[in-house]
This record gives structure tokens, sequence and C-alpha cells, in this order.
């Protein structure tokens, strides 16, 4: 990764705007990591809600502000729900983000996710370093829901991908990549133990949910959303004692956040 310059996001206006919009953010996401969903994008300033059923999932798309689709715990009848909520989403012009959750780890997770992609209008791909490249089309084998060694340049592979399916793509990892496949920002905010505890990818991609909802430019939405969840995951760290006060203290701190703690601590380049 060359030509790496350090930049200013303002993501504290962002959030200001998420809390003072507390869109609806509709989720038809993982069944391990719903509860944290819910409260991650809750403590945002947004209001969550989770309408899975395919009698409903339409109509409650419709009433959304942005549509959160997470592949986690996938069966054929949740796929159609989503298609039918990707679908309500798109002819209303509500942002949808896709985390391709364990892409790569089976043929049935990978090629429904694929499914998802080219019969929607996807805004945002979001998923680890093996499970975009499982969906890029990359010889991968993810471990479960783990992200495994990818020798590959993931900002390339975000890239390309962004410009094959006209979206922003995210990977997450020890340093975030986000791109549209013209501006891509690589963020160095986080924490190691975020990777101790169950559930911080799909917080994640229900933060950027959130943050879309009030953004049309994605990857601007996308990179504050991961600033501002990042940063609280920092200070979370400085008063947990383990994995279980870390993810409590992360909720608080994601709550408490301001301005001033994002724009001293955020560590954001563009690439």
């Amino acid at each position: 990764m060359k030509d790496q310059k350090k930049i200013f996001l303002n993501a504290g206006e962002l959030l200001s705007r998420v809390r003072l919009r507390k869109p609806l953010v509709h989720h038809l996401t993982n069944w391990v990591t719903i509860y944290d969903c819910a409260n991650i994008v809750k403590v945002a300033g947004a209001s969550p809600v989770m309408a899975h059923a395919p009698e409903e999932a339409a109509a409650m798309s419709s009433l959304a502000s942005s549509l959160v689709l997470n592949i986690g715990t996938l069966d054929a009848g949740l796929i159609e729900s989503m298609k039918l909520a990707a679908a309500s989403a798109n002819r209303k012009k509500i942002p949808v983000i896709l985390d391709v959750c364990g892409a790569g780890a089976t043929d049935f997770r990978t090629s429904k996710c694929l499914e998802l992609i080219d019969q929607a209008k996807i805004g945002i791909i979001k998923g680890n370093a093996s499970e975009i490249a499982a969906v890029a089309g990359e010889a991968v084998l993810t471990k479960g829901v783990d992200s495994t060694e990818i020798l590959q340049d993931h900002a390339e592979i975000a890239k390309k991908m962004a410009r094959k399916h006209k979206c922003t793509v995210v990977i997450t990892g020890e340093k975030d990549v986000i791109s549209n496949g013209r501006k891509t920002y690589l963020i160095s905010n986080g924490h190691i133990m975020m990777s101790d505890i169950v559930g911080t990818g799909c917080m994640a991609a229900s933060c950027i949910g959130a943050f879309i909802a009030v953004e049309k430019d994605l990857v601007y939405a996308a990179s504050s959303a991961l600033l501002c969840f990042e940063i609280a995951a920092e200070l979370a760290s400085r008063r947990a004692k383990g994995p279980a006060s870390f993810k409590a203290q992360l909720f608080d701190c994601l709550y408490k956040l301001n301005n001033n703690h994002i724009k001293k601590l955020q560590k954001i380049e563009r690439i």
C-alpha cells in the first residue's frame, strides 16, 4: 500500500447526526449476535428493529432508513426474506449493507452471498479479509466466521470488488480497508480484545447501518462508523479487566463518545 496520506475525517459530525435523527435501522441478522447488534445501534443513537419474517420483511424495510443483512446464521428461508427486504429497500432508495459473515466456509454460504449481490443493489459489502476474498472469487478457506490469512493486498481486493459490483467494500481487521474503487481509506483504530468476544464484526456492520442511514456518501459513512466504533473499543480497553467487562465498556464508551475523543484518537489514511 503506497502513497499513504493521513487525513482528518469529521466522524463526530456524523455521530451527532445519528443521535439527532435517531434513524430506524432494519436488520435481518445473525441469531448469535442479534442482541448485541440491537444494543450497539441503540447506544450509537439510532433505533434498531429486527424483522425476519417474510410476511413483514419488505414492509419493515420500507419504513426504515437503512437495511443491514448478515448471513451469519443463514438458512434458505432467511435468504428469501433478505431478498424481499432488499427489493423493498431498493424501491425506496434505502441503503443496504451486506455482512458476508462466514463466506468461504461452505459453498452454500458463499453462493447465497453472491445471489444477494446479483439480485439486489447492495451499497456496502462488508466482511473480514477471507470472507471478502471468498466472495470476490479468490481461492481461500474461511475457518467458521474467523478470518484466515490472505496474502493478496487487501486494498486491491476491495478496489477490484467495488468496481465490479459498483458498491463500497469494507474489509475489517487489524487495519480496515474501505473503498468504492475510486477512493480508499485505511483505518488503524481498534483493540486486540475485540477478537476475544463474539460479535464485534456483526456490531461493526450494524454501526455502519446507523451511519449510512444519515449520509449518502457510503465511504464517508462507513469510515466514520468504524472510527467511532473502534475508538470506543480503545477507550473500553483502558477500563476493562477482561472480555466480559470489555464488552460492557464498549457499549458505555460508544454511548459517551464525543468529538474530542474522535479528533484525538482517529487513525485514518487515504491510500
